[in-house]
């Protein structure tokens, strides 16, 4: 699984590049605020969770099997969250849908990612 989370990671992150250049680039500079500010924070989490996807790929050959199944559900559950969470502000503030939940699960999955990876470093050995 390392080369999967290290690939996913890798694409989050190209999507978030992507993302910010379609923000600097075809958002007009006279856009809603609030809506900038989402997309902001859409591209900033996509960024982040892409770093985490690394460190599970990192991690993952490393922590032993007991601790290596939470660091393979961490990896599924940052890759869901950003899918969700990243995808529904996109949704919202590019094409104007609005995705009831979709936001709100994918910002848990993202929680319950960080909390299994780090429950997986506690029982690493």
């Amino acid at each position: 699984m390392r080369r999967t989370w290290i690939g996913l990671g890798s694409l989050a992150g190209f999507g978030a590049v992507m993302m910010a250049a379609v923000a600097a680039h075809l958002v007009p500079e006279d856009a809603n605020p609030h809506a900038a500010e989402i997309l902001r924070s859409a591209i900033q989490m996509q960024g982040w969770h892409a770093l985490a996807l690394l460190a599970c790929g990192l991690w993952a050959d490393r922590a032993g099997r007991r601790a290596a199944r939470l660091v393979n559900c961490a990896g599924a559950a940052f890759t869901a969250g950003v899918l969700l969470f990243c995808g529904a502000l996109y949704a919202l503030v590019l094409a104007g849908v609005h995705i009831p939940m979709l936001a709100p699960v994918g910002g848990t999955l993202l929680m319950l990612g960080w909390a299994l990876l780090g429950i997986s470093a506690l029982l690493a050995g």
